[in-house]
């Protein structure tokens, strides 16, 4: 589920790129975690217009009484524990390039000055699939910087009934606090903890390994794909791993977790090529195929 994914990147420490269409509650599934967290969240609305500066902050000029002048840096929105970036591919790709730095080492630099975020410090992006007009796909770097791609797809028919009656009625019930920013970097720093067998560590590299065309044993992945997963992957997995086994109330993870993240940890880290898309290939049948050489 898309909930217990988004759940998994931020106690692995993580970004998540949240991709559906209108309506499924995404916006809805940040503010819910941002409170349930204890965490101060910020939204910033993605557009064509919108600058660096405007996510950043940006330096102003202040004249005191007696005439002097100075700079001062006034924070934008990215100062926070949880910044939520809505339809993140409507931006410019200047704009969307503000956040390579704050995603990868929690800290901005303006003006040659570096100023660090708050920890910890999470971005929770959504982007929606069918509108492409207008839009400006992320590129690789960035891609890469979020830790899951997360599929929202439509609600099954009991959870869409209790949505339905849960929030049309003369009241809804608020989401509450349950974990405080200090307890979720604890929690973070436990998952960094967890032992992780040989067997997993094997299945992880030979997922990310078999998806590279140039160290691959398949010949479709090495007819197929462009570019494959890099060690950033590897990485991906293991925590995710490590996160969903606790989740799950294990104390390390197994293969089968490893199998489970799989396709939202390598569909935003790999590319076919033309020859794919003539044949009819999709990403999914690709990774499908590394994921069953672990069978």
């Amino acid at each position: 589920m898309a909930s217990d994914q988004t759940l998994i990147t931020l106690l692995s420490g993580g970004h998540v790129l949240l991709v559906g269409v209108p309506g499924l509650g995404k916006s809805r599934l940040v503010e819910t975690l941002g409170v349930v967290m204890g965490l101060a969240t910020k939204r910033v609305q993605f557009t064509p217009d919108l600058m660096p500066a405007d996510i950043l902050g940006s330096e102003v000029l202040d004249e005191d009484e007696a005439g002097r002048r100075s700079f001062r840096f006034v924070p934008g929105p990215v100062f926070c524990q949880l910044l939520m970036a809505d339809e993140i591919n409507r931006a410019s790709p200047r704009t969307q390039s503000a956040l390579l730095q704050a995603m990868q080492e929690q800290r901005v630099t303006v003006g040659g000055v570096e100023h660090r975020l708050p920890r910890p410090f999470h971005v929770l992006a959504t982007q929606n699939p069918i509108e492409q007009e207008g839009t400006y796909p992320l590129p690789e770097a960035q891609l890469d910087r979020f830790l899951l791609e997360v599929t929202v797809t439509y609600p099954e028919l009991a959870a869409e009934r209790q949505m339905l009656i849960a929030t049309t009625g003369a009241a809804e019930a608020p989401p509450e606090p349950a974990l405080t920013a200090d307890e979720l970097l604890a929690a973070q720093a436990l998952i960094r903890q967890v032992p992780v067998g040989e067997s997993v560590v094997e299945a992880i590299l030979a997922i990310v390994r078999g998806g590279r065309p140039e160290s691959t044993e398949d010949d479709e992945v090495r007819k197929h794909v462009a570019w494959g997963p890099g060690p950033r992957a590897a990485q991906a997995l293991m925590l995710a791993s490590r996160a969903r086994a606790l989740l799950d109330g294990r104390l390390a993870p197994s293969v089968e977790d490893v199998i489970a993240l799989a396709p939202p940890v390598l569909r935003h880290r790999m590319a076919l090529n033309f020859s794919a898309r003539a044949d009819g290939i999709v990403l999914s049948d690709i990774i499908a195929r590394l994921i069953g050489r672990l069978g």
